[in-house]
């Protein structure tokens, strides 16, 4: 059973960066595709990265370079670089990893930004 924990949200002023991260644990080495996707309040959850094991990428566009989507496979872990933050992309980001033909979610980190 794989159990995935984000960290690193917090409160950032607008055009700040932060990095999350989500580490995954237990059977680790079931995991496939990793990604990220966000839930804004009275919004609906919305995809924003995945990263393949070999570490392909892909993005909605709206974040492509702002955005950048990286996992350390040592370390079962991913990482979601975030630049140029603004106020609207406040939101609970969760992180999901893709193992044995199940979706698994991690409970989710809040970050806030500030005007």
């Amino acid at each position: 059973q794989v159990r995935l924990v984000e960290s690193g949200g917090g409160l950032v002023q607008a055009g700040g960066s932060l990095r999350v991260t989500c580490a995954a644990s237990g059977s680790a080495f079931s995991i496939n595709d990793m990604g990220w996707y966000r839930q804004a309040p009275g919004k609906q959850r919305e995809f924003v990265a995945g990263i393949t094991v070999p570490g392909s990428t892909n993005y909605l566009s709206s974040w492509q370079g702002r955005f950048t989507i990286s996992r350390d496979n040592t370390k079962n872990t991913v990482y979601l670089q975030m630049n140029s933050l603004k106020p609207e992309d406040t939101a609970v980001y969760y992180c999901n990893a893709a193992s044995a033909s199940t979706l698994i979610w991690g409970q989710g980190t809040q970050v806030t930004v500030s005007s």
